[in-house]
Formats: C-alpha cells, sequence, structure tokens
C-alpha cells in the first residue's frame, strides 16, 4: 500500500512533466483536499497509508489539474485578504495582487466617517467588496456584476461569511443598478482590462477555464475604463480606485485626469508592476 510521500512524490514528478509551474504546492493542496487536512498537517503523516479509494478520489483531480484546470476552480475555494472565498468556474479566481486594490481603497477612506457607501464594480465572487465590509464594519458596500451567475458566487459568498446585511448584490452594467438617490462615496474595480487578441496567448488556466467576460478589455483593453471612468466621476463623492494591466498605469491615469480626477496616483503591486491607479473627486 502506497504511503502519503509516495503519492506526493509521484503526483508532483507527474506535475511536473505536464510543465505546471508550481507541482509541488499543487500536489499538497490537492492530497490534503482529499484527505481533509491542512496542508501543513501532511508533513507529520508522511507514513500514512493511501486507501484504494483514496488513491481513485486524488486521481480524478490530478487528470483535471493536469489539464490545467485551475486548481482553485478544482478545490472550490480561495483565501483572500482576511476572507475565504468559495468558487466556482462562474468567476475569476482573486489573484494575490488584487488584495493591493483592496489595502489602497481601505487606506484611502481610512478618514472618512461611518457609514461610508462604496461601490465595487464587476465583483465576479465578491472578494473586493466582502473583504472591504469584513475590514471596515462601518462599510456599506454594493456589490454589481453584469453576470446572473457571478452575483450568485458572490451572495452565497456573502451570506456565508454573515455580510449580507452590509453588503447588496444587485446585477446590471456599470453603477446603472444604483438608484441616483443613493449615496456613493468610493467605487472600486477590477475590470476586464486584457486586450481581445491577447486573451488565448495567455497560460491555459486563464485562456481556456476564466470566463471571458470578466477577462476581455476590447481592442486594447482599455474598453470598460473608458466607461468607468466618466460613470463614477458623476455618482462618486469622494474618488475611484481601479485595478489595471502592468502596462495600462499611464494610459488609464490620463484618462481619469482627462475627466476631472484629482491626485491621481499608480501604485505597485507585490512585484513592483503598475497595479492600482486611483484618483479623487475635485474639492474632497
Amino acid at each position: 500500500m502506497k504511503t502519503l510521500l509516495d503519492v506526493l512524490q509521484r503526483t508532483e514528478a507527474w506535475f511536473r512533466s505536464r510543465e505546471l509551474p508550481s507541482p509541488r504546492f499543487d500536489a499538497e493542496v490537492l492530497i490534503a483536499q482529499v484527505l481533509g487536512m491542512k496542508r501543513l498537517q501532511l508533513y507529520m503523516e508522511y507514513d500514512r497509508p493511501f486507501s484504494p479509494e483514496e488513491l481513485e478520489a486524488l486521481r480524478v483531480l490530478v487528470r483535471r489539474r493536469g489539464n490545467r484546470e485551475p486548481l482553485h476552480h478544482i478545490t472550490g475555494q480561495r483565501g483572500f485578504h482576511a476572507i475565504e472565498l468559495d468558487l466556482t468556474p462562474d468567476v475569476l479566481v482573486p489573484r494575490p495582487d488584487t488584495e493591493v486594490l483592496v489595502e489602497t481603497a481601505l487606506s484611502w477612506m481610512e478618514e472618512d466617517p461611518d457609514p461610508v457607501f462604496v461601490v465595487d464594480v464587476g465583483t465576479g465572487s465578491g472578494a473586493i467588496a466582502l473583504s472591504i465590509a469584513t475590514a471596515r464594519p462601518g462599510a456599506r458596500v454594493y456589490a454589481v456584476d453584469i453576470s446572473p451567475k457571478a452575483l450568485a458566487v458572490a451572495k452565497a459568498n456573502g451570506t456565508r461569511l454573515g455580510l449580507t446585511d452590509r453588503v447588496a448584490f444587485l446585477r446590471g452594467h456599470l453603477l446603472d443598478p444604483i438608484p441616483e438617490s443613493r449615496q456613493i462615496d468610493w467605487v472600486v474595480s477590477n475590470p476586464p482590462y486584457i486586450p481581445t487578441r491577447v486573451i488565448d496567448t495567455l497560460e491555459p488556466e486563464v485562456a481556456r477555464f476564466e470566463p471571458r467576460i470578466a477577462l476581455d478589455g476590447g481592442r486594447d483593453g482599455l474598453g470598460v475604463y473608458r466607461e468607468l471612468i466618466p460613470a463614477a466621476r458623476a455618482r462618486a463623492r469622494k474618488g475611484l480606485l481601479l485595478e489595471i494591466g502592468h502596462d495600462q498605469g499611464e494610459a488609464v491615469s490620463s484618462l481619469m485626469r482627462d475627466h476631472g480626477f484629482e491626485g491621481v496616483e499608480v501604485i505597485g503591486d507585490y512585484g513592483g508592476n503598475d497595479r492600482v491607479v486611483a484618483g479623487r473627486i475635485p474639492g474632497y
């Protein structure tokens, strides 16, 4: 009978032969999933025997990952900021770099009195909206998405986290679902920003499995910014914060300045790439 260590080494080697970017980590995560353990527990259980049923369950997951299905679509979960999110193939897997958008937003609204009203445009799994609501108990958040399937995922996450009293989930385009009578202080968004022609050249996990509606930013990747920036300028009382592609800092900054935002800044991610553009409404 194979031990946990045997299975781990064989799985890692097979993932490496498939040229997965993180074969050891992926093997550990999937084995932990099958065994109902935390990943770090594996190191204390190397001699544990694998049953035939556990091996078969693992083979199913390993084949999916070997086909380059995103790891977190297979596990159905992803940690983000201070929360744990349930995921489906209907939403993007939240990236660590998006946490920079959350941290910047929290910093920029730090001195605002409560309640502070925030809109997360293109909420997907609810990662940004629910992270802000968790970190800022005085925040009232509108989580907006055009996809009903994505919105269902976000709402389920909000319900599980006990945040539906402070986060409203609205279907529609950009800021359209929010009545004109409702106050909006800040708009935050991680919109689609990949140029259409580039999507099919990305890693298979993204090109083949992520929802295209959440990726495709049009001919030059700036299509949504051209709509959202003036919409936010017309509705927001305090400011706008946007995630961007690594080479879009100058273009998105110019769009924000052209529409009257002040104090526009470009903020880098953990790898040193431009990742967030933020600006304030004049007079705030």
